[in-house]
């Protein structure tokens, strides 16, 4: 499996890991809605399961990725500050939609 994440929100997924919430935690990327061909995605923190398997990005962050969800395979993580501040993450190879 495969997770990109732009500089924007390695600050972002950063300061989230550094919170007194995230002791013991990673990022998790989820789908809220799966439409099949395309999905609703958000971050979260949370903890491994035996389905997860943890990407190590380009960017020293470690993200959860659900093996059972072919949806999360080459997901990317941006983060945007206009025109509205927040995440965008995007699957090119499936379609996207943000969060």
């Amino acid at each position: 499996m495969k997770c990109k994440i732009n500089r924007n929100a390695a600050k972002v997924l950063k300061d989230m890991l550094n919170s007194q919430e995230a002791e013991g935690k990673m990022i998790r990327v989820i789908i809220t809605q799966n439409h099949g061909d395309h999905g609703h995605y958000d971050v979260v923190l949370d903890t491994p399961t035996e389905h997860d398997e943890i990407i190590e990005t380009d960017k020293d962050i470690k993200v959860l990725l659900d093996t059972r969800e072919p949806l999360l395979d080459g997901v990317w993580i941006q983060y945007f500050y206009v025109p509205q501040e927040g995440f965008f993450i995007t699957n090119p190879s499936t379609g996207f939609l943000e969060k």
